[in-house]
């Protein structure tokens, strides 16, 4: 028996035994979901994200992905998901959060004045360095998998052409901090007032180098005014350049998975 979802399993159904207690006023899919079927659920008490995984390997990470945000749960200046964890009735986990209002980095950050974008830039790096400051003694066994373990599986999982040399040195460079580890402008919230408000989706989570966050947040496209006061808000970069392409390999490899076997998702741009 199958642990992941598609589409034509009855989503709405499960959605409606989750929240039952709630009227749902409305579904969206979010077509730029790669590793889940991600759903936005409108209801009269809120709304919120349904993330139903594709694969057995994202399955197992959902699970991590719950334990992640709820260790973390304030022990950062900013808004983390408080992750619900549900299985269905033939034992496939499913995650639920209540939406935080705002909006992506990604929908907001070349319309930022350079005022606005130098604290923005500041904001994510205070997340990056209170995120590998928290204690991880006591901490789940989900949340102290490292992240180069988590890289080369989902490598070997999914792509045709292996990166190897990618994962030998970020497996030498590893350190045993919490990372968030797909640091990108789609997962930064801003309020209204373009602040930082919050940080999302920690699938990718687990103890790596801090500079793994550095540098993913620069493996997309940002404005070249964002880097220069990203960069500069950091001691070292001293590995950031090379851990960047690391990154773009991992995000080429797994684009040409999504390409292949999900056609229906929007990609952003790489």
């Amino acid at each position: 028996m199958r642990n992941f979802f598609t589409t034509k399993d009855p989503l709405d159904k499960i959605i409606e035994k989750t929240l039952p207690e709630k009227k749902i006023l409305k579904t969206e899919h979010i077509l730029t979901g790669w590793t889940n079927i991600v759903i936005e659920v409108t209801t009269d008490k809120g709304s919120y994200f349904f993330r139903f995984p594709r694969n057995p390997f994202w399955s197992r990470m959902i699970v991590k992905d719950a334990a992640v945000c709820n260790f973390v749960e304030g022990k950062t200046s900013y808004y983390t998901p408080q992750m619900k964890l549900y299985y269905d009735d033939k034992k496939r986990p499913y995650s639920v959060h209540k939406k935080i209002e705002g909006y992506t980095l990604g929908d907001r950050i070349y319309h930022l004045s350079h005022t606005t974008l130098t604290g923005v830039a500041y904001d994510t790096a205070k997340f990056i360095k209170e995120l590998s400051g928290i204690d991880l003694r006591g901490a789940p066994k989900e949340v102290q998998m490292p992240l180069s373990e988590f890289l080369y599986e989902l490598d070997h999982e999914h792509y045709k052409k292996h990166i190897d040399k990618d994962h030998d040195y970020i497996k030498k460079t590893e350190e045993h901090k919490l990372v968030h580890g797909d640091l990108n402008l789609g997962n930064i919230l801003l309020d209204e007032n373009d602040k930082v408000i919050g940080v999302i989706d920690f699938c990718f989570a687990g103890t790596g180098n801090p500079q793994m966050d550095t540098a993913r947040m620069l493996s997309r496209p940002v404005p070249e005014e964002f880097e220069k006061e990203f960069l500069a808000q950091f001691v070292d970069t001293s590995e950031v350049k090379r851990m960047k392409t690391a990154w773009q390999h991992i995000d080429a490899g797994y684009a040409e998975h999504i390409r292949t076997n999900f056609p229906e998702i929007t990609l952003n741009q790489l």
